[in-house]
């Protein structure tokens, strides 16, 4: 899947950040759910614009995001 048919930047949508096309719901949101615990399926319920394609395409966002810069967990 490419998440950049699903998920749009807009600087006059949610202050630039990235969205769920079509939505003003942040990719950022959809990933703060599935941390607490939420299963896509409360995701989608709580968000009923949402479907599944777009949680994946979230997750895929995020997953790239971390590809693209490192961050220092922790001294050892």
């Amino acid at each position: 899947m490419d998440w950049r048919e699903r998920i749009t930047v807009d600087p006059k949508v949610c202050h630039g950040q990235a969205c769920i096309k079509g939505t003003r719901i942040p990719a950022a949101v959809v990933m703060d759910n599935l941390a607490v615990g939420l299963t896509p399926e409360e995701i989608l319920e709580s968000y009923p614009t949402l479907h599944l394609e777009d949680i994946r395409a979230a997750i895929n966002y995020a997953a790239e995001l971390t590809r693209e810069r490192v961050i220092q967990v922790g001294s050892e």
